[in-house]
């Protein structure tokens, strides 16, 4: 299955976010055509999670957990990842319940 654009997949997952409810925006634009994408999940609590795609042993491309804790310690862990890829899309998603939605049907990237 081919891959979508990347700007493609953030604007239709920040519309799928949208429709929840759920606020998010971009924190960092990166390549439109093949940058990864970091989601950055605020609990607005001063906690934070941050998940990035990667591909399992199988092939299977799936979300993992990049960082979790302290807003701050999150976000030192993206500019880390940020410092070593310029490509990087940054979306920040804020939900007190931790609703994120990278687990629903649809979202692959």
């Amino acid at each position: 299955m081919a891959r979508l654009a990347s700007s493609f997949w953030v604007q239709a997952y920040l519309a799928r976010l949208g429709f929840a409810n759920i606020p998010a925006f971009v924190v960092a634009h990166g390549d439109d055509t093949a940058g990864a994408v970091l989601v950055k999940l605020n609990l607005l609590n001063g906690e934070a999670q941050c998940f990035q795609r990667v591909n399992r042993a199988d092939g299977a491309r799936v979300w993992a957990e990049l960082a979790r804790g302290d807003e701050a310690e999150v976000d030192a862990a993206i500019a880390r990842q940020r410092r070593f890829d310029s490509d990087i899309w940054v979306i920040e998603v804020e939900d007190r319940a931790g609703r994120h939605l990278l687990d629903e049907p649809g979202l692959d990237h």
